[in-house]
């Protein structure tokens, strides 16, 4: 399916898209019903849970979902959004067919029925998902080494980092400070995967703290 877009600018908010990402996820035929369970934003995508269930109570059968308890099975959707000269668009599409975008909270992930097969899209998008949520959030002051070296605009390259942050105006910046340099550059959250904390900047700040964290890591 492709892009449909709203040309009379109902939607303007957040609050406005989540109303209507839930009436999209929201639909009833003469046998079964859909209801949304969740539903969250990360950047312009929505991602969603929804609840297929019978009308009559029987269980219901799917190539794709292994039927849950209750007969009923829980999908996961994924809405691509964007705005064009004000107008609020989406594009959706089932997790089996193999979306891209891979940032659904494992709080919703944990919400959606087994799958059959093993080897399906459904199956390698949720482990993207999953993959994605593994990425630590680093505090202020930790020494990180990524699993890679980064290469920057200059062609130098860094791998050894400590997070800290620059300010925009009223805003902090997320940003890393070489190690090798002592300067600063600004990482995506994509770089950061397999990276490896060294040292907790927490730990650094209690005795008691910095022997718990290296008993952690033991």
């Amino acid at each position: 399916m492709g892009w449909l877009f709203y040309t009379d600018r109902r939607v303007k908010t957040y609050a406005d898209e989540k109303a209507e990402i839930t009436r999209l996820c929201t639909f009833q035929s003469d046998t079964r019903k859909t209801v949304p369970l969740k539903a969250c934003k990360v950047g312009s995508t929505w991602y969603a849970a929804a609840r297929v269930s019978s009308l009559d109570g029987s269980p219901v059968e799917d190539a794709t979902y292994v039927t849950d308890d209750d007969g009923s099975i829980t999908f996961g959707a994924v809405f691509l959004t964007r705005y064009d000269e004000g107008c609020w668009g989406y594009k959706d599409m089932e997790e089996s067919a193999g979306p891209v975008e891979s940032r659904a909270p494992l709080g919703l992930l944990n919400l959606l029925s087994e799958l059959k097969d093993p080897g399906s899209y459904a199956h390698a998008w949720r482990q993207r998902c999953r993959d994605w949520a593994a990425i630590p959030d680093y505090d202020e002051g930790d020494r990180i080494k990524l699993a890679a070296s980064v290469t920057l605009t200059d062609g130098s390259t860094c791998q050894i980092v400590t997070a800290t942050h620059y300010r925009r105006g009223r805003q902090k910046r997320r940003c890393y400070r070489i190690e090798e340099t002592g300067g600063l550059v600004r990482l995506s959250k994509a770089s950061l995967a397999g990276s490896e904390l060294l040292g907790s900047a927490k730990g650094a700040a209690s005795p008691v703290l910095a022997e718990f964290y290296e008993g952690r890591g033991s």
